[in-house]
């Protein structure tokens, strides 16, 4: 066997890596892709996260309007109440006034305190009345 003092060609090496490695061309190719793929991927992500979170808002609207429409409606069915309450004090009121004026003797002194009373209650009914119409 005999050996050869000279040095191996370098050229034959550095032709079989280059054959071995991709081509730029397809490097780059592949990074678009990559990056094409990251930025759709985190679109839709963001778009994800904002329709769930457009669901969340949408819930807790809903439901805080059906507890707002409760509410009126308790507050609205209350002084409902109030005002027939009123209203039949008032109805009493006006039936004693109109017997105190066919008894009507030299006691006005009555008379005057259902009157004063009769003012009062139709201001406490007017008042009740004003809430009626803000809750409305």
């Amino acid at each position: 066997m005999s050996y050869s003092t000279e040095p191996a060609t370098v050229t034959e090496t550095s032709r079989s890596r280059k054959t071995r490695r991709p081509s730029v061309a397809m490097i780059l190719l592949i990074w678009v892709l990559l990056i094409g793929a990251g930025v759709t991927a985190a679109y839709m992500y963001s778009n994800h996260l904002k329709q769930s979170m457009i669901d969340q808002l949408d819930t807790k609207w809903q439901s805080e309007a059906e507890q707002m429409k409760a509410d009126y409606t308790a507050q609205l069915t209350a002084l409902s109440g109030e005002v027939k309450d009123l209203q039949s004090k008032v109805e009493t009121f006006n039936e004693l006034l109109e017997f105190t004026k066919d008894n009507n003797s030299e006691k006005t002194d009555n008379s005057n305190k259902l009157y004063s009373q009769l003012s009062e209650v139709k201001q406490q009914l007017a008042a009740l009345q004003k809430k009626m119409d803000l809750l409305k």
